[in-house]
C-alpha cells in the first residue's frame, strides 16, 4: 500500500509541474500574441507612413523637375538674346563699313 501511495504523489507531483509547465506556456503565448499585435499595428503604420512618403518624393520630384526646365529655358533665351545681340552687331558693323 505505501508503494501505490508514494509513485499516486509522485503522479501528483509530475501532474502538477506539468500544470505549472502549461499555464507558463499560455502566459508566454499571451505575451507573445499582445506583442505580435503590436507588431503589426506598428507595421500597418509604417507602410501608411511609406505611402504618404512615396506621394510626397513624387510631387518633390515633379517640382524639382519644373524648377530645372525652367532653368534651362531661362538660360536658353538667354543664349539665344546674346547671339540676337552679337548677330545685330555684326550687321551694324558691316552696313557702317
Amino acid at each position: 500500500m505505501e508503494n501505490g501511495q508514494g509513485r499516486l504523489q509522485q503522479v501528483q507531483k509530475d501532474v502538477d509541474e506539468v500544470t505549472v509547465i502549461m499555464l507558463d506556456n499560455l502566459n508566454k503565448a499571451s505575451e507573445r500574441e499582445g506583442k505580435l499585435m503590436e507588431l503589426e499595428n506598428r507595421a500597418e503604420e509604417l507602410q501608411e507612413k511609406s505611402k504618404v512618403f512615396c506621394k510626397t518624393a513624387g510631387q518633390v520630384k515633379q517640382k524639382k523637375r519644373w524648377e530645372n526646365m525652367k532653368w534651362k529655358l531661362i538660360m536658353a533665351g538667354v543664349v539665344v538674346g546674346v547671339i540676337i545681340v552679337i548677330i545685330i552687331i555684326i550687321v551694324a558693323v558691316n552696313l557702317t563699313q
